[in-house]
């Protein structure tokens, strides 16, 4: 008698829109889902995305503007759509224009597609920005994108996760995720997930919304920077020269000459990161007190790259944060970089998500409202009321 190879149900597929270089499909494919189409208007990122994951059989990228895409583009038999929008008219860094903006508002475009979808409108959706999105015109664009949503038939879920939880990275974004089948509410309405400046969200009788139960993420780490720099021999060249580096020590303030000062009579080599600001219009260097990075970011929107400091009693040496040690805070330390440019690297990983921390929201997220498994809200929690009510000040 043979062996009965037991049938597999098919991976919910998804639509991965602004998928920069692939982070979001990294988690969510090790989740359990299968991208299926996705699109992104940076040819440099779309080469990434090429050389990590090569053609991938049932799998499509379509390279362009998404005001050009129309839902007839689009494969049907979707569960998930994922969209990290541009959060640069969001973001502290930028000109905080919010939806209205060039980048942030192609926002409008994930809304037109899904409605342009009509049945074939996946039952899941998440939208993925900084949590300046929260806050941008006094939470106004969020009312404006939770609203959108339910307009098209979803009830919305609002979280607030630092990938810090799961890699030695301050990196908080928000997640709005939305379903046409909302899972009953959480018993507890507050949780580390949905902190008190995300409470006017659920507070707003004029928005469609649920709490999912969700379990506590892990704890932030406090620790771990070290563990992943590269081992950068003393006489690499990417290594600044003595002036460059004697003008980054001099331009340090008293407080932070004290602490490498202190750090440096520790045992060892010790690693920390440092970003350049403007402070009263004078460019200084600051660096972070602990074993963490700063956020990763691009060169847009006025934010500079990251340095890496390494202190031990002989010396102080400074470079630039290199595309592998990008990757490794990224949650993606095997990445294929293949012969992609130093910048363009740094600009794709600065654009994108924390792989772990799309996991995790997949994983006990995601896949149970993808799949049916979580248990269902009998009803809508609260139906839509006439909108024009004030936001945050609930």
């Amino acid at each position: 008698m043979g062996t009965v190879t037991p049938i597999r149900p098919p991976r919910p597929r998804v639509l991965e829109l602004f998928a920069g270089i692939g982070l979001a499909r990294m988690g969510l494919e090790a989740a359990g889902f299968a991208v299926a189409w996705s699109n992104d208007v940076e040819p440099t990122k779309r080469a990434m995305y090429d050389a990590q994951f090569g053609d991938a059989g049932d799998h499509a990228f379509v390279l362009g503007d998404i005001g050009a895409i129309d839902a007839d583009d689009l494969p049907g038999d979707l569960s998930l759509a994922w969209a990290s929008s541009p959060c640069t008219d969001l973001s502290l860094a930028g000109g905080r224009t919010g939806l209205a903006g060039t980048q942030s508002g192609a926002f409008w475009h994930v809304v037109r597609l899904l409605r342009d979808m009509g049945d074939a409108m996946p039952g899941v959706v998440v939208l993925e920005n900084v949590t300046g999105l929260a806050t941008s015109h006094g939470g106004d664009d969020l009312s404006a994108a939770i609203r959108a949503l339910n307009d098209l038939g979803y009830s919305v879920d609002v979280l607030a996760i630092d990938a810090r939880r799961f890699v030695p990275q301050s990196r908080p974004r928000l997640f709005v995720v939305g379903t046409t089948d909302p899972p009953a509410d959480a018993d507890e309405p507050r949780s580390e997930l949905r902190p008190d400046w995300l409470r006017w969200v659920f507070d707003d009788p004029s928005l469609r919304t649920h709490r999912a139960p969700l379990p506590t993420p892990p704890a932030p780490l406090t620790r771990g920077l070290g563990d992943l720099v590269e081992d950068v021999p003393p006489d690499d060249p990417r290594w600044w020269d003595d002036d460059r580096t004697a003008a980054f020590v001099d331009s340090l303030s008293s407080t932070q000459l004290a602490r490498i000062d202190a750090l440096r009579r520790e045992p060892g080599a010790t690693y920390r990161t440092a970003y350049r600001r403007t402070r009263r219009g004078i460019a200084v260097w600051e660096v972070r007190p602990d074993d963490v990075s700063g956020c990763l970011r691009t060169a847009r929107g006025g934010s500079s790259k990251q340095a890496v400091v390494r202190l031990d009693a002989d010396a102080v040496r400074v470079r630039w944060m290199t595309p592998r040690e990008y990757a490794r805070l990224m949650g993606a330390p095997d990445y294929d970089l293949g012969t992609v440019r130093p910048n363009q690297a740094l600009f794709g990983f600065g654009d994108a998500v924390v792989v772990p921390a799309v996991r995790w929201l997949a994983e006990h997220y995601l896949m149970p409202l993808a799949t049916g498994t979580m248990p269902a809200a009998a009803t809508l929690r609260r139906p839509p009321v006439a909108a024009g009510q004030s936001r945050m000040s609930k």
